[in-house]
């Protein structure tokens, strides 16, 4: 599986202050073991883990210091569940510091395990979108299996890898009963197939509903040269911490239709940066709305680019994370 946007942001941040990164899947690494020849192997001196469950579980009591980032299925889901919230706070004891994309996630947080009050920042993830500049949007549309002229087409896009918390499959039914009356809307789910199990679930609902289309996973510069290319950017998480695609869709001038729950609501205002809808059928209703009404899209797009530079700071989200690492580095030696 590929790495998240936000993993390949933290290398980036690291390396450029000079630190050598590793990148590892959590999938890869299912024991302590492993964890611990691949720690002796590559003479690791500290670790990063994204996902306080998945992640944190794998690095503690290996005696090196490490951080946590917070992923949103840990605080919304995991912590539910009384063996795994356990687990978490143990984490928490050991982890030098946690970082939470929000300040309700902080809060969430802070209420579940009270001992981590302190070692817990808020960053919000920083934005920089790169789009392909040779992505050709007509063979997007070809191997999508949408042969209509590009020009008459309103393409929905929901970027998430295929996994149930995602739920690729929330909105195909409303989706494809809106193609059948206007036959020049499509949405196109683009990810990677995280989920085999689920992946076949998804692959033959989407095979017999007309109007939805189903894409294995992108590079990211052309990711976002289709996200600049489609008409909308489309989120029916269950859970989230902090939507990457919502992100770059604002970044590149994309309205967003975005589930209404906390992870979204934190970043999409309703009728100002995006829209949220609560139920397939009101994003039907919403969606429709969009197409008709260019000076909301307008609005929603300018509202949208304007808070990821003011709230989504590259520059500040690099400054964060380094100066947060520099607490591992010296603590290296104790």
């Amino acid at each position: 599986m590929q790495p998240l946007p936000g993993q390949w942001a933290c290398r980036d941040h690291l390396e450029a202050a000079g630190h050598v990164c590793l990148l590892k899947d959590a999938v890869d690494l299912e024991s302590s073991s492993e964890i611990a020849h691949l720690i002796r192997a590559e003479n690791l001196e500290a670790a990063l883990a994204l996902h306080l469950y998945r992640g944190g579980r794998l690095v503690q009591g290996h005696g090196i210091p490490f951080g946590i980032i917070f992923g949103g299925t840990d605080l919304n889901e995991d912590v539910n569940q009384r063996e795994k919230n356990e687990v978490m706070g143990k984490v928490l004891e050991e982890a030098r510091f946690a970082v939470a994309f929000t300040e309700s996630m902080k809060e969430a947080a802070q209420t579940q395990w009270p001992h981590a009050r302190g070692k817990i920042y808020v960053q919000s993830q920083g934005v920089v979108t790169v789009p392909n500049a040779a992505f050709n949007w007509n063979t997007f549309l070809h191997c999508s299996g949408i042969n209509q002229n590009a020009d008459n087409l309103h393409i929905f896009l929901l970027v998430c890898g295929l996994r149930q918390v995602k739920d690729p499959l929330y909105l195909v039914d409303a989706f494809s009963e809106w193609h059948q009356e206007e036959p020049n809307v499509y949405m196109v789910i683009v990810g990677p197939e995280v989920d085999p199990v689920f992946t076949r679930e998804v692959k033959a609902k989407v095979k017999r509903t007309a109007g939805v289309r189903l894409l294995g996973e992108m590079p990211q510069e052309d990711l976002h040269a289709a996200l600049k290319n489609c008409f909308a950017v489309v989120n029916s998480s269950v859970s989230e911490g902090m939507s990457a695609a919502i992100l770059e869709a604002m970044d590149l001038e994309v309205p967003v239709l975005a589930r209404n729950i906390p992870g979204n609501a934190a970043v999409v205002k309703h009728e100002v940066t995006g829209l949220l809808f609560s139920d397939p059928q009101e994003f039907v209703q919403l969606a429709k709305r969009l197409v008709r009404d260019p000076a909301l899209e307008k609005e929603i797009v300018a509202n949208g680019r304007e808070y990821v530079r003011r709230y989504h700071s590259w520059q500040a989200e690099r400054d964060t994370y380094q100066s947060l690492v520099q607490t591992l580095e010296g603590s290296i030696d104790e």
